[in-house]
């Protein structure tokens, strides 16, 4: 790991000043994959700026029938919570399947989907969910968030404070892990909300995105059989030690179709 400076502030003001001061400095929020892209020498920084010490950061609460996760909420809390259990079950289902004990209690909401890693679990329910992303400048739609491979919309200095999560009709997650990291090697976030049904991908391709072939067959119907057939184009998907295009593309349809079964009970 090289050497970098190391800031805890207090407040949302002093963290942007600070990274406005300094063009290269990251912020940490659980630093669950921060840390080790830094002890592997993978990234280097002039400095980090904690985000442990701002309050209000951290929490959940129903506002009417939006659910509203601070940005700093470890994935354990979100697991646990009752009021996550009963409004958004999916929620709480995938936050309990992220990695191991240490990186549930350790990671945050916020720190997944702004290290926006192509494999992560969060971005789908985020994506899936027709989420809205709230930061210390402004709120970024979940479609318009997510630009890339470890890419999003965020500006330098633009904090995320809390996500937006607008109660579902009917939701679920089906993932298939990668044994060793827990990662997606495929999830498939299904949600039918009132602006129709959303269909999310992850670990399929470069960033998480939406299946809108399948979208349209579950606005039609929304049952598991309304995907039987169906299949993801391999093309442009990733392909690895792990699992070809195609694997990852069938793969997909199978998520799919599990998680339409777990929504529909």
């Amino acid at each position: 790991m090289y050497d970098f400076a190391y800031s805890r502030p207090s407040s949302l003001d002093d963290a942007a000043s600070a990274l406005s001061a300094q063009g290269d400095f990251k912020l940490l929020a659980g630093g669950m994959s921060l840390i080790p892209t830094l002890k592997l020498r993978l990234a280097r920084y002039s400095g980090l700026v904690d985000l442990g010490g701002i309050t209000g950061l951290n929490g959940i609460k129903l506002d009417g029938d939006t659910l509203v996760i601070g940005a700093m909420t470890p994935h354990a809390a979100v697991a646990a919570s009752a009021e996550v259990a009963s409004n958004l079950p999916a929620l709480a289902s995938l936050a309990g399947g992220i990695g191991d004990p240490l990186v549930r209690n350790r990671g945050t909401i916020g720190g997944s989907i702004a290290y926006a890693d192509p494999a992560a679990d969060y971005p789908a329910g985020v994506l899936g969910l027709g989420a809205t992303v709230v930061t210390s400048r402004r709120r970024i739609a979940a479609d318009d968030f997510f630009t890339g491979l470890f890419e999003t919309a965020l500006r330098a200095d633009e904090i995320i404070t809390a996500v937006s999560f607008p109660v579902p009709r009917a939701a679920a997650y089906a993932k298939l892990p990668q044994q060793a990291s827990r990662f997606a090697l495929v999830g498939v976030f299904v949600a039918q909300t009132a602006g129709g049904v959303r269909v999310a991908v992850t670990g399929a391709g470069l960033a998480v995105f939406r299946w809108r072939q399948a979208e349209a067959a579950l606005e039609r119907r929304f049952e598991s059989a309304a995907l039987d057939g169906m299949a993801l184009a391999a093309d442009g998907l990733n392909s690895d030690i792990h699992g070809s295009a195609e694997y990852r593309a069938h793969c997909a349809g199978v998520m799919a179709r599990r998680a339409v079964q777990a929504a529909t009970g």
